[in-house]
């Protein structure tokens, strides 16, 4: 089977419906990190304040995700989903309301947190739901479309970590700072409750109707995996810091969301065409081809000196990131139990995210202490200093599962 043959078996399964919602469920997610940071920093003036407004989200969605994951893994993903869409969407308004009205930087920061905590993980969530809907298929048949489905959700996380933030801008230009994060909200609230209520929830709910999800999900490959994602956050972060030091440098700040987005966009169609790899390729060693590519397409950000130069680099590297995380999440799927799948892939998410938050305060302390020799080349060294220990850790893996 084709790679289109799979997509296009997908898509006959499950309906274009159901890929919109749970795409555009996503979206709120991607908005609300620079959604906070562009509201906060442009009512009070203080881009710190911004941006602890926005890592408090960022930080408590990440750590939040795991919990929620046991919960839909436990009670199924309807009523979970359901509840946090709502009341994440209900947080991002009320964090505008307050920002809006001048509330104190504690209430910014608090409502930052709560909103970030109850946004709930479509992605991670909609991988969950493949293997149920698929489960009707001949094993072989199955194997071939879960590895199209993580495929596309893998391609469509980078889709949608590119439309938010642009979204973001484009609202917040046409509207307002404020506009822009009550458009993630009502979005969270409606689409995200959309893909709660669609019939595939009803899959995820426990077998014979166990209200205890009861297989291990803490291995220590499951742990390593996680690792894995942290690492791959590391990367994001300290990327988008460099991007943003070297843009100012060029006296073109409004440029390092674009040209950090560029890192999407390769990222994406990568992530399409991993589903033409042949399935004798294991997980491990496809992890192992994408780590290495890692490291030799980030060692040239360390050369870079031209907003031109970075695009084109920071282009090439997305093309290796996708197919790093679609196989950190397949493997996981592999790893744990049944019934503990939701956690586990809410845990690597929520792993990626604390990585984000790590790589971009590392690289922005490392950026102001070098600022005077070109604080974009340290920024960049986080970067390849993850992509490095990426590849010790996939290597490590493929040597346990030889």
């Amino acid at each position: 089977m084709s790679a289109i043959d799979s997509y296009r078996a997908l898509l006959r399964t499950v309906g274009p419906a159901y890929l919109a919602v749970a795409f555009l469920g996503r979206v709120p997610l991607a908005m609300s990190q620079m959604g906070a940071l562009v509201l906060v920093s442009g009512v009070t003036g203080s881009y710190g304040l911004g941006g602890a407004s926005a890592g408090s989200l960022a930080v408590a969605n990440a750590l939040g995700a795991p919990v929620f994951g046991t919960l839909a893994d436990r009670y199924g993903q309807r009523w979970v989903v359901l509840g946090q869409s709502l009341a994440g969407g209900a947080g991002l308004v009320a964090l505008v309301t307050a920002a809006e009205a001048a509330a104190p930087a504690v209430v910014l920061i608090g409502l930052s947190a709560l909103a970030g905590l109850a946004i709930p993980q479509v992605g991670p969530l909609a991988r969950v739901r493949w293997r149920p809907i698929l489960a009707a298929e001949t094993p072989e048949r199955k194997r071939r479309l879960v590895d199209a489905a993580f495929s596309y959700e893998g391609a469509t996380d980078e889709i949608s970590f590119v439309a938010g933030p642009a979204a973001v801008g484009l609202v917040a230009v046409l509207v307002s700072p404020g506009g822009a994060l009550v458009a993630a909200g009502l979005l969270l609230a409606a689409f995200g409750s959309w893909f709660a209520l669609h019939e595939t929830a009803t899959l995820t709910r426990p077998v014979a109707g166990s209200s205890r999800a009861t297989g291990r999900v803490l291995t220590g490959v499951l742990l390593v995996l996680a690792g894995a994602q942290f690492l791959i956050g590391v990367l994001f972060g300290g990327t988008q810091t460099g991007a943003t030091v070297l843009a100012t440098a060029e006296g073109q700040p409004g440029l390092a969301g674009l040209i950090h987005a560029t890192l999407g966009i390769g990222s994406a169609i990568a992530g399409l065409a991993v589903a033409a790899l042949p399935e004798r390729i294991s997980y491990a060693t496809r992890l192992v081809v994408a780590s290495g590519a890692l490291v030799v397409l980030s060692a040239p950000l360390l050369l870079v000196d031209t907003i031109g130069s970075l695009v084109l680099v920071i282009g090439l590297l997305g093309f290796a990131v996708a197919p790093y995380m679609i196989s950190t999440f397949a493997m996981a799927g592999t790893v744990v139990a049944p019934d503990r799948i939701g956690v586990a892939m809410t845990m690597l998410a929520g792993s990626t995210g604390i990585g984000y938050a790590v790589g971009s305060a590392t690289a922005g302390r490392l950026a102001d202490h070098f600022a005077d020799s070109g604080g974009h080349t340290p920024a960049f060294a986080v970067t390849v200093t993850a992509t490095c220990l990426a590849l010790l850790l996939a290597l490590a893996l493929r040597w346990r599962s030889a």
